[in-house]
Order: structure tokens, then sequence, then C-alpha cells
């Protein structure tokens, strides 16, 4: 059994083939109800986070005690990619990106190696540095919550959400985190008096001291009392705060004082650094974060059942969604999963209407399902989900799985018009059909294979997109090869001998097809050269972006404060800028989540809006910009590292020689047309207060500049946690905040008054032995593998797709100072390196298709015409592209990829048919205009059915069209277009180069063929 002869042996022997596919039908529903939904594939990313943080420290110090010795340790790692960190305030962050492929379990465990390695190099005064893996599309806040009670305090509200509402959805299957936003977090404030310390001379690092060694519960050992071994405990906690402010605290020369008596010993919360408000009112509010491997759609139906069953559990208690990514997700789903079905049901239509059989348009209806619902069990497989990749596969796909039935069905009609019964038509029909559906099916194959094993991160994408493709295809094939034929044999009707496929419009085609093949090579150069011309003057006129603009129903503004803003003014400015927004017809809810010196706020807009989310962050952005004293700007869908429409990174080592190349890129960026604002990314510097040791005082007093330190920032700040003395409660451990008052802290002088312990064990004000005085300092450093790096950020005017190539064109490029250059880093790396792979994937598939018809064809010139046909796909779609009003981008290319597999599918159709017309002895013209009139109707038919599969794809009915309706818009007018001009262009192409093939053949064919004469033909060979 051949696989020409595979279809006989269905129709001969049903109950295999039946079998098989109910099995398949089966499992793949099955499969289909266990998928997860996600927004996007999970993703195995090797890189790890290194993250130190040291409260108060300033960025320059932190890059160089912290930072660069990180950086330097890692370096070494095998396997490091690329390294970049940022630099703020008490924090460095590293990110470190391995090479694809590299474990990630292996990375983390050599960066937690590298960084305990120099850990003794670090400052004293830092927390325990934290190694985290990087978890791409998993480990993402999917929604934000807000919580509120009629009967609990903001302490008692705060811990809820920390130990019973985080206990509870932490439980769910797939949750991974539960972070709380706003609120406050318990503890025992110590608020020191700075006279009392000034006139006893004691430190507030001291007092942190003692409370640490005396305010504890610790072990003492064990013993043996009365036959008995017992435990010995020594009990040293206070059970109140009064209790606390009882203790003594030893101030030198064997004097002691009550530490009520220098300070206010209180239980309460810490100093708020967060806040969270929803419509004016401060909430505490928290998001949840799903695991990698587990569905979006999934936790989020579970967290919010979680929550309505905590609502009757506790009375007093409410929640409020605030913002969630995992609507637009489902509404995601909802429309491929339509789109699927209407695009199947017009292709049903669409066949009807052609052949005017109800049995027929059924054997084909039922191909649809066969093909589509078995592949979700290979998805399953394959470890796949439904993401809007997946998704996107489907929705392409959704017209070409009926293309295979079409095929066979309509040559197994026209041989039952020409007398036959169903069965011998059934079998003729699709013997002779079967190279053409195979090489047709293949050349699908070969172009959607390359993408599949893409390399990198962009591979990781895409084998979903190109697997579920091919397989989707290949599933297609195998009910086209064995249950059509089947069915056709046993359900169709055979009624005669009648005409098939003629009519007005096919007597037409066929006196245009023979004035072409008469005046061929005016229709190859003319028709073929006019359609490439064309092609590239309509894509000069289109512009390119990577990824077209989504219409999101969520929006975020991010609310950048001078460096120095306090909580209490960012709030102001954040409320100035929620109420403009909530001011917007188009918003539902408005949610802040405000820090000192900077502000979010999430934004759900209402669905039935009259602008996209587009164009109302583009129209809505002036009045931002009109908020004094803060930078207000939508996080940009295309933003790389400043989050807006335009990123660009210059690196080097002098950070002098940055900022001048900075300043200049953004004085000739102010110069475009369409770019609006553009500025370096945190380029303001922060107010510092710089404190500077009168070393030759210092050092006769036995002051040291660690002392100096401690004791400054112990006062002003509170020790850090892990050496904070701690109190007991019943259920948990809250610090022991020794801390002067805030109104102390306003207060320079009472800064310069600060004791300072000496070597004597005495002390002395703080500005006896140090200069202070006000300075400034870097807000954020950003680096690039172990140098400065500097990003400029823009956005783009309200209409203006992309400003890539004059920002590219601009004057500074080429005049950089020495040692500045422009860096291709994080998102732009990832782009540059998606659309390399691309085109390689392209020109590979291109390539398969080709070697693919060589080994049906076993000729060379044939493969070729079908090749030079693809020349003809793109001018369709960029027409398409043109009068919709969309731009070249990635779902464009996408829709390319199909489009040339479909091309050189009609193409195929056209050709075999003529070479085995050929090879049975018939002329080439007569073949060819043979293979015209027959071919031409399963060409129009699969073109329009193909046609109506991608319009609820391209009008985007449901759901939001940004990415799938280009795609669709693009297939749809390459494939009208390029079907009308292969059914003419291609026979004229093949009749040129069969004429040029028989030319070679006569002139190279004596030379490089080896032919036996006719005495060695009858010679006796010799046996084996």
């Amino acid at each position: 059994m051949s696989f020409r002869t595979i279809s006989t042996w269905a129709i001969k022997n049903p109950t295999p083939p039946l079998v098989l596919f109910a099995g398949l039908m089966l499992a793949g529903i099955i499969s289909f109800m266990r998928l997860d939904v996600n927004d996007s594939p999970d993703v195995d990313f090797p890189a790890v986070i290194v993250q130190v943080s040291q409260p108060g420290a300033a960025p320059s110090e932190m890059e160089t005690q912290v930072t660069q010795r990180v950086e330097a340790a890692v370096r070494n790692i095998n396997g490091v990619d690329e390294i970049q960190s940022t630099v703020q305030e008490g924090r460095s962050q590293t990110f470190i990106q391995f090479a694809i492929g590299t474990p990630v379990d292996r990375s983390v465990n050599d960066v937690r190696n590298a960084v305990a390695l120099i850990r003794g190099d670090l400052p004293d005064g830092i927390l325990e540095p934290q190694v985290t893996r990087v978890e791409v599309n998993g480990g993402g806040t999917i929604a934000f919550f807000a919580v509120e009670s009629v009967d609990m305090t903001l302490e008692e509200l705060s811990w809820f959400v920390d130990n019973t509402i985080a206990r509870r959805l932490l439980g769910i299957d797939g949750m991974a985190a539960v972070d709380r936003s706003g609120g406050v977090d318990r503890e025992i404030r110590v608020v020191l008096d700075p006279a009392q310390l000034e006139a006893l001379g004691i430190t507030a690092s001291q007092i942190n001291s003692q409370l640490r060694a005396t305010n504890l519960n610790a072990a003492g050992g064990r013993a043996e009392v009365a036959g008995a071994e017992q435990s010995v405990r020594v009990l040293g906690d206070a059970d109140t705060a009064y209790e606390l402010g009882q203790t003594d605290i030893a101030i030198g020369n064997g004097r002691t004082v009550q530490l009520s008596s220098i300070a206010d010993v209180r239980d309460q919360y810490g100093e708020q650094r967060t806040l969270s408000k929803m419509n004016g009112r401060q909430v505490v509010s928290f998001g949840v974060e799903r695991a990698k491997g587990a569905s979006d759609v999934s936790v989020y139906d579970s967290t919010v059942e979680m929550l309505e069953q905590m609502e009757e559990e506790y009375p007093g208690v409410t929640f409020t969604r605030l913002f969630t990514s995992v609507e637009y997700t489902k509404s995601n789903y909802d429309a491929a999963m339509n789109a699927l079905v209407e695009g199947a049901v017009l292709a049903v239509i669409v066949v009807f209407l052609f052949l005017r059989d109800w049995r027929a348009t059924l054997i084909a209806a039922i191909a649809i399902p066969l093909s589509a619902i078995p592949t979700f069990w290979f998805m399953e497989l394959l470890g796949f989900t439904l993401n809007f990749i997946s998704l996107l596969a489907l929705s392409l796909v959704a017209g070409v799985l009926v293309d295979d039935a079409i095929v066979e069905i309509e040559n197994i009609v026209r041989h039952m018009r020409m007398g036959k019964n169903s069965y011998q038509a059934s079998i003729d029909a699709a013997e002779e059909i079967s190279l053409a559906v195979l090489a047709t099916t293949m050349a699908i194959v070969a172009v959607f294979l390359p993408v599949a094993l893409m390399p990198g991160i962009s591979g990781q994408f895409f084998i979903q997109f190109g697997m579920t493709t091919v397989i989707a295809v290949l599933m297609s094939l195998a009910v086209a090869r064995l249950i059509t034929p089947l069915i056709s044999a046993y359900f169709m009707k055979a009624e005669g001998v009648h005409t098939h496929g003629e009519g007005p419009l096919m007597d037409r085609y066929m006196a245009l097809l023979k004035w072409s093949l008469v005046h061929r090579w005016k229709t190859a150069l003319i028709g073929g050269g006019g359609a490439l011309v064309l092609t590239v003057v309509s894509a000069s006129f289109l512009p390119m972006v990577f990824m077209p603009n989504e219409d999101n129903d969520f929006s975020r503004v991010t609310i950048e404060m001078v460096p120095g803003s306090t909580l209490r003014q960012t709030e102001r400015v954040s409320d100035r800028v929620a109420a403009i927004l909530r001011a917007q017809p188009e918003v539902r809810t408005a949610f802040q989540r405000i820090e000192p010196g900077s502000g979010r706020i999430f934004m759900s807009l209402k669905d039935d809006r009259e602008r996209s989310s587009i164009d109302f962050e583009r129209e809505t952005l002036p009045l931002l910009r009109s908020v004094a004293d803060a930078r207000v700007y939508f996080n940009s869908q295309q933003g790389g590292f400043s989050g807006r429409d335009i990123s660009l990174t210059i690196g080097g080592d002098d950070p002098d020689a940055l900022d001048d190349a900075a300043d200049a890129i953004v004085t000739q960026m102010s110069a475009l047309d369409g770019v609006v604002a553009p500025r370096v990314d945190g380029g303001l510097r922060r107010p510092e207060i710089i404190v500077e040791p009168r070393l030759d005082l210092a050092a006769d007093l036995g002051v040291t500049t660690a002392a100096l330190s401690q004791a400054i920032r112990i006062a002003t700040q509170g020790d850090i946690d892990q050496n904070a003395a701690r109190f007991s409660l019943s259920d948990r451990q809250i610090p022991i905040r020794v801390i002067l008052s805030e109104a102390a802290r306003r207060d320079l002088a009472n800064i310069e008054n600060l004791p300072v312990p000496t070597a004597s064990g005495g002390s002395v004000p703080l500005s006896a032995v140090a200069e202070i005085r006000f300075g400034s300092g870097p807000t954020v450093i950003e680096r690039y593998n172990q140098q400065r790096r500097i990003v400029i950020g823009a956005d783009l005017a309200p209409g203006v797709v992309s400003a890539s190539e004059q920002i590219d064109a601009l004057p500074i490029w080429d005049d950089l100072p020495d040692g500045v250059e422009r860096v291709y880093a994080g998102p732009e790396q990832w782009q540059a390196e998606m659309i390399f792979n691309f085109i390689v994937a392209v020109i590979s598939g291109v390539l398969l298709v080709f070697a693919v018809l060589v080994l049906l064809y076993r000729r060379i010139v044939a493969p070729l015409v079908n090749m030079g046909s693809l020349i003809l796909a793109p001018l369709g779609s960029f027409l398409a592209l043109l009068i919709t009003g969309n731009a070249l981008s990635l779902p464009v290319f996408i829709g390319l990829l199909m489009l040339l597999g479909i091309v050189a599918k009609n193409s195929i159709l056209l050709v075999d048919f003529a070479i085995e017309e050929m090879d049975k002895g018939v002329d080439k013209v007569t073949a060819l205009i043979d293979a015209g009139h027959k071919r031409a109707q399963p060409i129009v038919m699969t073109t329009v059915a193909m046609t109506a599969g991608m319009i609820p794809t391209a009008i985007a009915i449901h759901g939001d069209s940004a990415f799938r309706s280009p795609m669709g818009w693009t297939v749809i007018g390459g494939l009208l277009l390029s079907t009308v001009l292969t059914l003419v262009i291609v026979p004229a192409s093949f009749s040129i180069a069969d004429s040029v093939e028989q030319k070679f053949r006569r002139v190279f064919g004596r030379a490089l063929t080896y032919k036996p004469t006719e005495e060695e033909k009858g010679a006796v060979q010799p046996a084996e």
C-alpha cells in the first residue's frame, strides 16, 4: 500500500480509519477541556536576579560597594550572556541573562555560590542578598483586589491580608504569590527624644543594641532536676509596650536610665511608605500572581470564588476588583474560538454554493472538526496551552483545514459527473489527486516547520504557533486521504453524466488562458514583472512597526516626582492625575499605588467606549502633562526600558561623556516631527545631606566612619529588620523600631547634634567630628555589561505609527564621543533576534518547499515555476493593508508566511495536472489548457473558502482586532489577487520553463546522462 492507494485501502477497509478518528476525536475533546488558557505561552528563560538592599544608601555608594562587586563575581560564570543592573536608593538589582539552553536551576545555584563568595566584601548594613530565578509569564500579577472592613483598624486589616487572605489564596492550585500594597505593618515604636540623647550622651545604636540583647527569649540549655531531664528557658521578653518602656538602659559609668524617660514607647505601626487608593479613599490592596505552568483563567476564577466565600465567612469584609488582565485574555480566547467556528461555517457555505450538493457539502463540513479537534490532543502532549499564539495558529488554519477535503470532493464530483458511480469515482479521483494533495500539504508544512524550530526566546514563543499549524494541516491531510474518499464512496449519490465547472466565467478564463499561452513571454514578463514592481512600490508606502498596538481594556500611568518628594507630596499629585483620568468617559475605575517620589495608576476601561485604548492614551496625554512638578506618562505597549513608545540606550564608562551624548540625542530628537517630549529616563538628581568626617579630629577621638554611619542611620531610619530587636506576640514577632520622630528629622540641627560614640566610651556631637552640607547625586544608575548606560525615552504624537527611521538617521550616531556606543539590549535585542530568526525561517521554508517539490516531481524546472509564483503573493496583501490602514508588523509577516504556502499550493495543482497529462503523451499546450479547465474550479473554491474562513479574523467582530485583523487582511488580499494572477501567469511561465528545459536536455543530455545502445540493451547481463 502506497500513499497513492491509501484512499483505496480506506474505502475497501472502512473500519480502521473510522475507529482511528473516533479515538482521535475523543482524545481531542478531553484534551481541549484540560488545556490551560493563558495570555502568552510559558517560556523557559534562563535568567537570575540578584537583589541587595541597604536602606538609606545612596545610588553612588551602592554602585561601587555592591553592584560592581556582584557583577564581577557573576561575570565569569559559564553561560552568562549579558548583565544588566539598576541601582536606586537603598537597592541594587542585577539581572543576569544566560545563553538559551543553560539549565535554569544550575544557573541559580552558580549565581548564589558566586554571591556567597563575596558576601564578606559587601557592607555590613545590607540585608541578606536575594538570588531568585526569573519567571517569564508565570509570576506576573494577573489581578489586583481591594479589601475593606467596617470593624478592623488599618493595621488589623493589613495583617488580615498578610495572614488570612494570603494563606487561603496560596492554597489555590497554580497560585504563586499574594503581595499586599498599601496598609501598614505593626511594630513597637521607640521614638527617641533628641534633647535627652544629647544630654545623656547616648546614641540610638547603643539603645538598639541593648534592646536586642535584653528583650528576647533564649535557650538556657538542659538540666536534670528531681530525676527528670528538663530544658532551661531564659525569658526576657516584655509582655507589653509599657513593660518595654520600663527597661533600664545603661548610659555609661555605672548609670542607667529608664527607656520611657528618653523615648516614647508605643505599640503602633511603622511609617507608611506606600499607599493604595481607590476612588479617592485609602484601601488595602493585594495582587495575585499565577505560577508557571498554571492557567491565568483558572487561577483568577478560583481566586474570585475564594474571595466570595470569605465575604460570607467574614460579614464585615468586602472585596473589590481593581484591575485584571484576565478579562482581556478571556475575550481573546472567545474571539479566537468564535472566529474558528464562523470561519469554518463560511467555508462550508462556499462549498455548497459551488457544488450545489448537500451530501458533498456535509462531507466537507465533517473534515473541519475531524482536523481541528484531534489537534488539541497533540497540543496537550507537547505541553502547549490555549494562548494568543496557539489560538492565532488555529484562526489562521480555519480556512485551510477544509482545502484538502475540497480538492478531494471536487475531483470526486467531477468523476461522478463523468458517469461513474460514487464508489469507483472515489477510488479513481483519490488516486489521481494524491500527489497534488500531498505536495500542497507538504508545501504548507515546509513553510511553517522552520518557524516552529526557530532558536532563542522567539523560538520558544513561536514553537506553539508553528507546531499547531503543522499538526492541524497534517491532520487535514489525513482526513482528506482516509475519511473524505471513504465517506464519499458510501454516502455520495451519482446522478449520471453532467457538465462540471462550465459557465460564462469558465469560458472567459479559457479564452484568457489560451491567449496567455500564445503570448507567453508577454504574460510572464509583463504580468510577473509588473506584479513585482507594484509590490515594491506599494510596500514603500506602508509604515512598519514590530507589534501593532492592542485595544486593551486596561491602561497604566506612571508618575515620576521631583527626587526627594515625600509620600504626601506624591499623593497629592497622584490624586490630581487620578481625577483627570476619572473624568474621561472611557475610564471605569482608577486604582492608585503611591510611593515616595513615584506612583502608578491602573485603569479599567469601559467595554462600550468610543475611543480605543491607544487613542484614549494619546489624546489624554496632553492633559496629564499639565500636571505641575511631575512627569506623567502612559506605559506604552511598545515601551522598552523607559516604558514609553520610544526607548534608546547608550553605554560607556565615562559618565560625563554619556551625559553629553544623551543631551545631544534629546536635542536632536526634539526637532523630529511625531516625536513628543524626549528626555533622559531618571535624569534628575536627588537632594542629599553630605556628611564628611573630619579625619584628624575623628582619629583623635577614636570615631570611625562606620560608627558615624551607624549612629545616623539608626537614628533617622531605624536598624534593618534582621538587626532590629524583636517583640513577641502570640502569633508572630514584630520589630522594635528605635528612631527619631518625624518632626525631629525635619530639623537639620537635630542631625548635627546626634551623639556619636568615641573610643573612650563617651560621645561627641556629630557636627564636632564631621562637616555637614547639602549636595546632590544620581537618582538611578543603569548599567549594562559592567558599564554605565543611559536610557532616553519619548512618546509618539497621535496618528504616528513609528519614528524609527528618523531616529536612526540622526547625525549624533556618526559623532558619538569616544567610548560611547549605542546599545541594543532587552526588548530591542529580542525584537532584532526575532526578526532575524523569522527571515531565516522564511528562507528555509521556501527552500524546503522547493526540495519537497523536486523530490515529488523528480525534475527541477517545474518546482522553479512554483517558486516563481511566490512573488505574486505579497502584492494583494500590501494593497489590502493600504486600503485598511494597517502597517507592516509581525502578524502581517505571519500572514505572508501562510500566503506563501497557499500560493504554492495553487500553482502545484496546476503544474501537477499538466505534468501528468504530458507524461501520458499529451502535448504541452493542450495539457496546460486542460489543467486550467479542470483545476480552476478547485483552486477558486479553496481560495474563496480560505477567504471566507479568514473574514471573521479580519473584521474581528469579537475581541481585540489589533493582532488578528492585519493578519487576516494580509491573507485575504494576497489570496484573492495572487489566485487571479496564478491562474494566468503560472501556465505561461511553465510553458516557457518547459521549453527551456527541453533545450537544455538536448544540449546537455548526451553528455550528462548515460543511455545504453541497442546492442547493450539486448546483451545478457551477468548474474549477481
